[in-house]
């Protein structure tokens, strides 16, 4: 309960990037990642940049392409379908 609002690990995140795209990530553990299934490692760069962060939230990305731009529109601890 005290986690509902903000990102922490096993968080479903919902995030819309500059081109209105919807992606969703769960944050889990290095060895459980599986990106076809939306969940990435809590090591990541992008779940390191999610981290601690509330909705509506702008996150900035590092990534071999450049710098991406996301904000946090939805944060659930249960399961997204």
């Amino acid at each position: 309960p005290q986690q509902e609002g903000r990102v922490f690990f096993g968080a479903w995140v919902t995030l819309i990037n500059e081109g209105d795209d919807e992606v969703i990530y769960r944050l889990v553990g290095p060895d459980e990642w599986d990106v076809k299934r939306g969940e990435i490692s809590i090591d990541s760069p992008m779940a390191r940049a999610l981290l601690g962060k509330a909705i509506d939230d702008e996150v900035v990305v590092q990534t071999p392409e450049g710098e991406r731009v996301f904000d946090i529109i939805a944060i659930s601890y249960k399961p997204i379908k």
